[in-house]
């Protein structure tokens, strides 16, 4: 056993959810075994869902996983509504939706899965990290981007959700705003700096005491030789960090 694993105590909220980046639920699953559910959630988005389905969810969860469905729901509020009842009948951990759904929308949400024992944690989605002020310029969208995401925020906390979505660039930010209850969820998070579709980027250590709650990390793990090694490499140095 490599001897990081074997000295590393597993948290009893782990603060990675790995992105499962794959094309199909065998190539998923195949990954899947090499890592441990004490040690990391899940994240499954829009290819993988379409491509696999609830019944990847299935297996998964029965591998003693927690799941963060990332679909990222924008509807009317009934549709929205329903598919967070339906996320929330299948024992999901986390699901999200687009914060500019507006707050009829998020509150039909929240309404939804509020009476489940087990509710899924809702998470409004506030600028994607992919997108800098030059792009939301262009769909008129004139006020700073912190701005943005501070509004979007305080929107999907007064309608019921539980956190958001948001670049850990924002995560002193939105801590200070929000308050230690409220969930923040970063993506973007890289070993060290690079070039990549993600802009707004930052290292596990520096998101958490930024104040990010949970870290969405794909490649960096995904492409790794040995994932588990590379998760528990994080996580200590997260607990180093505390």
């Amino acid at each position: 056993m490599n001897p990081l694993i074997s000295d590393f105590s597993a948290p009893s909220d782990p603060r990675v959810i790995v992105a499962l980046d794959f094309p199909d639920a065998a190539a998923t699953l195949s990954f899947a075994r090499r890592l441990s559910p004490e040690m990391c959630r899940l994240k499954i988005g829009k290819e993988l869902f379409t491509a696999a389905g609830p019944q990847l969810v299935e297996k998964l969860m029965a591998q003693g996983f927690q799941i963060f469905l990332d679909l990222k729901y924008h509807d009317i509020p009934n549709t929205v509504a329903a598919a967070c009842r339906v996320a929330a009948e299948m024992g999901i951990w986390m699901t999200d939706m687009h914060a500019t759904g507006g707050r009829r929308m998020m509150e039909a949400a929240a309404d939804a899965v509020a009476n489940f024992r087990q509710r899924p944690l809702l998470i409004g989605v506030t600028v994607l990290t992919s997108m800098e002020s030059a792009d939301l310029a262009e769909i008129g969208i004139t006020r700073p981007l912190e701005e943005s995401v501070l509004a979007l925020a305080k929107l999907a906390q007064s309608s019921g959700l539980d956190g958001t979505v948001s670049s850990a660039q924002e995560a002193a930010m939105l801590r200070q705003a929000m308050g230690a209850d409220f969930c923040l969820v970063t993506p973007g998070i890289r070993l060290q700096a690079g070039n990549d579709d993600q802009r707004r980027i930052m290292t596990p250590p520096d998101a958490i005491a930024a104040g990010s709650s949970y870290l969405v990390i794909g490649r960096p793990i995904t492409q790794a030789n040995d994932p588990l090694a590379t998760l528990a490499k994080i996580n200590l140095s997260l607990q180093t960090n505390a």
